[in-house]
């Protein structure tokens, strides 16, 4: 199988003999350097039977996921171009690969296959930190997520307390999961070349969040909390009566949001919604 993949047109080739039409409106940018696709799935030390793949397009990735993982593959794309552009690997892997046509910020991922499930995913620039919020809420059905998200948002979720990138995505992703970033990509690995540079992370879900709180609750007070994020914490909440609750949990009401950890705004989140539903 994998002699039959080498014979495979290169990833602008591919393109190419198409006629691919490459949609900015889509978050488009295509990883061609198959030594990179390649280093991707080797770092997602997972050995789940069902692999989902976000906006395969021309399957650079695709097919690093096909040689290297023995599980069943789903790739999702809003492109209808998506299932041209696999026709070839298609043929190879019939019944290890499954091209589903939709769009993935919508779609119940979490369902697919069996699990373990893992995610391996170079995804849309204008709607990834929307699907990992989608996917935090059903955290429990996933092994392993290895995704790539440009540098800026990446920094974002695996910021640590007191870091300027520290914010809503940190702690909801944190709260869930363990976050490493593995690697980053530069522009010029894409087609087209964004003017960004990229990076892979990877999440491992907990067994357990790290503190008991539902997410709708955790989700509403770090919006609230840091839609003010250079003022002092009980500013940004003074609608919920912040500066009371925060003296009850002994928090300093002089902080900023960011210099809070993620169990504190669980327990904030925790006394401000879910005690008092």
């Amino acid at each position: 199988m994998n002699n039959k993949i080498k014979n495979l047109s290169n990833i602008s080739e591919t393109l190419k003999k198409n006629n691919i039409k490459i949609y900015k409106s889509l978050g488009q940018n295509f990883l061609f350097d198959l030594n990179l696709t390649d280093k991707i799935v080797r770092n997602s030390k997972s050995n789940a039977s069902t692999i989902i793949e976000i906006g395969p397009g021309p399957g650079g990735l695709t097919r690093s996921i096909l040689k290297i993982k023995s599980g069943v593959v789903f790739t999702i794309d809003k492109d209808l171009q998506s299932a041209k552009m696999l026709n070839d690997l298609k043929q190879i892997y019939k019944h290890r690969l499954n091209i589903i046509i939709d769009d993935a910020l919508n779609y119940p991922i979490w369902k697919l296959g069996n699990a373990p499930r893992q995610v391996i995913a170079n995804l849309p620039y204008n709607v990834g930190t929307k699907m990992l919020i989608n996917w935090l809420k059903h955290i429990r059905n996933f092994d392993l997520l290895t995704l790539m998200f440009q540098k800026e948002v990446a920094d974002r979720i695996i910021a640590k307390p007191g870091s300027k990138n520290y914010g809503r995505l940190s702690i909801l992703t944190n709260w869930l999961t363990q976050s490493t970033k593995l690697f980053d990509i530069p522009g010029k690995a894409f087609i087209p070349r964004p003017k960004v540079t990229s990076t892979v992370i990877q999440l491992k879900p907990l067994s357990k969040p790290i503190y008991d709180v539902s997410f709708k609750s955790l989700e509403k007070l770090t919006h609230l909390a840091f839609s003010q994020r250079r003022k002092m914490i009980q500013t940004s909440l003074k609608n919920i009566d912040g500066r009371k609750i925060l003296e009850e949990l002994d928090i300093s009401p002089q902080l900023r949001p960011q210099d809070l950890s993620i169990i504190e705004f669980c327990k904030i989140a925790r006394k401000s919604y879910d005690l008092n539903s």
